[in-house]
């Protein structure tokens, strides 16, 4: 290879999953709340290579609607939406 030859640019590029621009904890905390997250994880603590204590974590997070309060059915019931 010769001084004459270069070699290509790589230019950067976003990895991120908002692209360039800067994102709030709570924008993120509300998109993954409005599909839900399922978090899972595994703790093992072992002496000697004998298992002592297994601790396994598997939670569902997701945001739910509130029930409709008796108010809220009466109007829905009167309007003939129910």
């Amino acid at each position: 290879m010769t001084g004459a030859e270069l070699e290509p640019v790589l230019e950067p590029r976003s990895t991120s999953l908002f692209g360039d621009r800067e994102v709030a904890l709570v924008d993120i905390l509300d998109r993954l709340l409005a599909g839900g997250v399922v978090l899972t994880g595994d703790i093992t603590i072992s002496l000697a290579g004998v298992d002592l204590v297994r601790v396994s974590l598997r939670a569902l997070v997701t945001s739910i609607a509130p029930a409709p309060g008796p108010r809220e059915l009466a109007v829905e019931e009167r309007d003939g939406l129910r």
